[in-house]
């Protein structure tokens, strides 16, 4: 055991005495730099002093100060480290100077690490930079998040720009609009700040030194312009070390990112100089110089690694002498293969020396201070770790100190001015969207003013790109909330924020009550359509004529006329041309006849005429019992089609509404008719209120589209009008907010809760239901039409098709009569037949001379067969 513990002990000492006794680093700061430098000293002293690094070997530092932007003075104090025996350079901060000390440490290969942002300027083998380079594409995320539609850019430098360039692409990828605005000793913030708030940008990118922020916060606060619908994103990592206080109540929303851990924000450093060995409270550490502690770790954890495989011999460089740094190459490499956690968090160095894993915190302003809602890497980008439960508290809570700025408009019945006197504020207002608001601010207990919109318009988008109206005042900040019958669009949606609809409804069209017709002569008529009168009247004759004919023919309707008498020497036929008519007259107006048929193919007919009329006579009845109750009103328009393809009846809409835009923007071609006629209509028809268009309709021959809500309140209220058609669209009325505003997320939720309770059901109802003012049969539209063809069709084919089983019958009858008569007495069947239809085509009388044949004598039994015998031959039945 003893030998393995001696070996142990030898290589111990073998790897530590591969270091030199001191190995010299050398900083580089400038005039303002003394907290780095004092960070820089204070690092180097807690690694010393931590014998699992450097156990036989201490670091020392070298420092010299620089003058700010002087390139030459760099070169020359940087020589001077070198001949010093100095074999790592950290710093500087000047963009101008390191890009020099780059330079000679690419050739010299000294290794060279900073902790500040400077422009890519491609690789360079010997430089580490800790400054997270992805902070521009961190705050491209995070806009994007916001889902700003626009926002300005505030700068001093416009080499600071370059961190933004990720953040440009929204421009073209989003469409956003971005503005510029640099300061200036001409143009400064609180000029720059009134700029913008003239445009009514209320989204800004504060690219500034830390050391302005506070100065832009305050003229801000100065200017307006730190209200709860105003967004800052400070891009400084040092946000957090800025004393806030003056601003936490502002309700402003203030946000920053920080790479410095929560835990490692003050790093034992006394704001005097002096050093403490515990971390202290109350002082937070700088983003470079928390780098730069870094950077001091990170390099001696890169020397002891290089230790532990080779021997480190001192060797000096000097910049008059070619030769380089034989291990910078062994550090450069290691320093890439290092996983470490420092005051920065996470650190690791990609193959061209740039921090590849990080994290950045994301931090708002609260009331309570600084506090961390989100976090941000380059692998999962941005994670939001605040609690919306949380977050709607906390907006709650400051909407109970404020008093809400509403605006509406006057339209029956959602906004109206109450009749009476010494009323003022909110008591001189009624109306549903005034209960609405009210129970809303009730719920989240805040108060509010109520008031209405100066230019009495809802809203539209100006040629210049203003908006006017209620929309117009919450897009200006003028008012926090825009309630009233004002339409969700597309457009209005682009511009402010809406919460969830409080109502749903579509476009529909109110028009004049059509005046009743009065009942016309023939009335009776209007059960059944003209085509079907006439079918009937072609039914009538056709069976009436072809009753006749099939009477004549068959043998079995020819009778003696005096049954009693056997030696009659005359056979009847009751069915003469006008006996037929009547016979089915008769039985058409259900009241028969003294007339029967005898033949099976006459009665045939006689049935299948009578179920025609049982089903006609039936139809006829019921519908003319519903015609005679029914009040028919004759409109001249059922829909907006019809509106569209006439030109006697004008038809408008309100000239500043979402009405108007549907017909404006509508793709369909009758609605494009329709926008194209409202254009041209002389007088106008676009109107300015609902009020005006409501007046013109009682006038007459106009009608106006307006929503369905509103059409139905004053056709409860008004018996002359009424809503024609269906709805042309689908879209609701919601409250308008300023975009970004706080309290849209708590009134929708309340909204939500109200319509689940059934509150805005009982408060439609409230201010929509009237006591009936007109008669409930003034409502009701006529449900009797006439009926056509295809509702009685059927029965003219059954009636059809029986006639024609009844021709079949006859000529069997008349085959099976004359088969009985001797062969020598009559003629060919054919012949027989066609002499018969002769003698029906010439009509001549319903009497003929009784036949000789059967048997040779009748009896008066033979009378029941329908013959009567006398002495006469067949040549006489036949002639």
């Amino acid at each position: 055991m003893v030998p393995l513990l001696t070996i142990i002990l030898f290589l111990q000492l073998g790897l530590y005495s591969s270091l030199p006794e001191v190995v010299r680093i050398g900083g580089l700061f400038e005039s303002s730099d003394d907290d780095r430098e004092m960070a820089f000293r204070y690092a180097l002293d807690r690694i010393n002093a931590d014998d699992t690094i450097l156990p036989k070997s201490r670091l020392k530092a070298t420092i010299q100060r620089l003058k700010p932007q002087s390139s030459f003075h760099a070169a020359k104090s940087v020589c001077s480290l070198l001949g010093e025996g100095v074999v790592a350079l950290f710093g500087p901060s000047s963009i101008a100077s390191s890009a020099l000390v780059r330079s000679i440490a690419t050739t010299l290969h000294i290794p060279h690490l900073e902790s500040h942002w400077d422009v890519d300027k491609g690789q360079q083998s010997f430089t580490i930079s800790l400054f997270p380079r992805s902070l521009g594409t961190a705050i491209y995320h995070l806009v994007e998040s916001k889902n700003w539609r626009s926002f300005t850019i505030i700068y001093e430098y416009a080499e600071e720009l370059m961190k933004l360039q990720e953040l440009m692409k929204l421009r073209n990828q989003n469409k956003v609009q971005i503005s510029l605005q640099q300061y200036t000793a001409d143009f400064q913030y609180n000029k720059i700040l009134k700029d913008i708030k003239k445009k009514g940008e209320t989204n800004i990118v504060l690219e500034v030194p830390t050391s302005r922020i506070k100065d832009v916060l305050t003229e801000a606060q100065k200017a307006g312009m730190l209200t709860e619908y105003h967004n800052y994103l400070v891009t400084s990592l040092d946000f957090h070390t800025l004393d806030l206080s003056a601003f936490q109540h502002s309700r402003t929303n203030i946000t920053a990112f920080r790479i410095v851990t929560a835990d490692s924000q003050s790093y034992g450093i006394h704001p005097y100089g002096r050093k403490e060995n515990s971390l202290r409270k109350g002082l937070p550490l700088k983003t470079e110089t928390a780098l730069l502690v870094d950077a001091v770790n990170l390099y001696a954890r890169a020397l002891h690694s290089v230790a532990s495989q080779q021997n480190i011999a001192p060797r000096t460089v000097s910049c008059d002498n070619p030769s380089i740094y034989p291990y910078g190459l062994d550090l450069i490499d290691s320093i890439q293969k290092i996983r470490m956690k420092g005051v920065t968090g996470e650190i690791q160095v990609d193959n061209q020396g740039r921090r590849s894993h990080f994290s950045l915190d994301l931090l708002d302003l609260k009331p309570k201070g600084i506090v961390k809602v989100g976090e941000w890497n380059p692998k999962q980008h941005l994670i939001f770790t605040g609690n919306y439960s949380k977050d709607l508290s906390d907006v709650k809570e400051n909407l109970q100190n404020i008093r809400l700025r509403v605006t509406s408009i006057l339209s029956k019945p959602y906004t109206m001015e109450k009749k009476g006197e010494y009323l003022q504020g909110n008591q001189k207002y009624e109306g549903f969207c005034v209960d609405l608001i009210h129970e809303i601010c009730q719920r989240l207990k805040c108060q509010y003013d109520y008031r209405i919109v100066a230019d009495k318009s809802y809203g539209n988008r100006q040629d210049n790109g203003s908006w006017n109206g209620m929309v117009g005042e919450v897009v200006n900040r003028e008012v926090d909330l825009a309630i009233g019958d004002l339409t969700i669009t597309l457009e209005r949606e682009l511009a402010v924020d809406f919460t969830m609809p409080f109502m749903n409804l579509g476009i529909s069209i109110l028009f004049k009550k059509p005046v009743k017709s009065s009942p016309k002569l023939f009335s009776f008529l209007a059960p059944f359509s003209f085509e079907v009168w006439v079918y009937m009247a072609t039914a009538y004759l056709g069976v009436s004529l072809l009753l006749f004919v099939l009477a004549r023919f068959s043998p079995y309707e020819w009778v003696s006329p005096h049954p009693c008498n056997p030696k009659t020497e005359y056979l009847e036929n009751t069915f003469s041309l006008l006996n037929s008519f009547w016979f089915t007259i008769g039985s058409l107006m259900q009241q028969g006849s003294d007339i029967a048929p005898k033949a099976t193919s006459t009665r045939t007919v006689a049935a299948l005429w009578w179920f025609f009329t049982l089903i006609m006579i039936s139809s006829y009845t019921a519908n003319l019992a519903a015609f005679l109750t029914a009040e028919r009103m004759k409109s001249p328009i059922e829909s907006a089609e019809d509106l569209a393809r006439q030109s006697d009846i004008q038809y408008g809409c309100v000239k500043s509404g979402s009405t108007r835009k549907f017909f404006e923007n509508s793709q369909l071609q009758p609605y494009k008719r329709m926008w194209t006629a409202m254009q041209s209509a002389q007088p106008g028809v676009l109107l300015t209120n609902n009020d005006e268009g409501i007046e013109r309709v009682k006038k007459g021959n106009f009608a106006f589209l307006m929503e369905s809500t509103t059409i139905e309140y004053y056709t409860e209220r008004d018996c002359e009008l009424t809503q024609i058609g269906t709805l042309l669209d689908s879209k609701g009325y919601g409250i308008a907010t300023p975009p970004g505003s706080p309290y849209r997320a708590l009134i929708s939720s309340e909204i939500l809760k109200l319509q689940e309770e059934g509150f805005l059901h009982k408060l439609k109802e409230k201010w929509w239901k009237n006591p009936s003012t007109c008669k409930d049969d003034d409502k009701k539209p006529s449900s009797a039409s006439e009926l056509g063809l295809p509702n009685v069709g059927g029965v003219f084919v059954v009636l059809l098709a029986g006639l024609g089983m009844a021709a079949i019958i006859a000529v069997f009858e008349f085959i099976w009569r004359t088969k009985k008569i001797p062969r020598d007495e009559r003629r060919m069947i054919l012949a027989e037949m066609l002499n018969e239809l002769q003698d029906i085509c010439r009509c001549r009388g319903s009497s003929r001379p009784a036949p000789n044949y059967l048997d040779g004598d009748f009896t008066p039994a033979n009378t029941e067969s329908g013959f009567v015998l006398h002495s006469t031959t067949s040549q006489d039945f036949l002639s």
